[in-house]
């Protein structure tokens, strides 16, 4: 087989590097993001990889007095204080009654590190933001919009949990100072 004349393979070359910028292209705008997927009942929750600290069992949390219904507590986490949140009651469900299967997934927001008390962790999902879809408007106060969008994949729909809403700085605010507190209570005195 001969050759291909010169103009030929400079025009077969432009049409590779084409086809090869266009699909760079594409790849540039389907942008997507790593969501650790959870259960609490029935419903799945998302957050960003990258908020994600550790994913711990549950373990018996030291209580706070004049806290919040959703604070559980507070763990001691290799010398840093950690406050433990009922996901489920901060989501407007009943109080976890917890088990060896629950877990705990460390987190880090805006507002500092917490804990989330959930039933089970799922999966770590790959979504496209074209994927996310805006939350439903509800009459519901700004205090208690925590989802930041919602994705359907397979047979199920993704809440996205927005963690800087979660735990707003005040809150956030309110419980390191009670966690000091009761940190520095329990060292004796020298």
């Amino acid at each position: 087989m001969g050759q291909l004349p010169a103009a030929n393979q400079s025009a077969a070359g432009d049409q590779a590097r084409l086809a090869s910028g266009r699909a760079l292209a594409a790849a540039e705008t389907a942008v997507s993001n790593e969501y650790l997927t959870f259960a609490i009942d029935a419903q799945v929750y998302g957050i960003d990889i990258l908020s994600v600290r550790e994913i711990r069992a549950w373990t018996e949390v030291t209580n706070l007095p004049n806290t919040p219904d959703f604070v559980r507590g507070i763990i001691n986490l290799r010398g840093t204080i950690v406050p433990i949140y009922d996901l489920r009651v901060r989501l407007g469900g009943g109080r976890t009654e917890p088990t060896r299967m629950h877990v705990v997934i460390v987190v880090e927001a805006a507002n500092g590190t917490f804990g989330l008390l959930v039933d089970s962790v799922s999966d770590i999902l790959s979504i496209e933001e074209r994927d996310l879809q805006p939350v439903p408007q509800t009459d519901m106060s700004a205090d208690y919009q925590f989802l930041s969008a919602i994705v359907a994949r397979e047979e199920r729909m993704v809440s996205i949990i927005n963690l800087d809403r979660l735990v707003n700085g005040a809150a956030a605010a309110e419980m390191a100072q009670i966690a000091q507190q009761q940190a520095t209570a329990a060292i004796p005195a020298a």
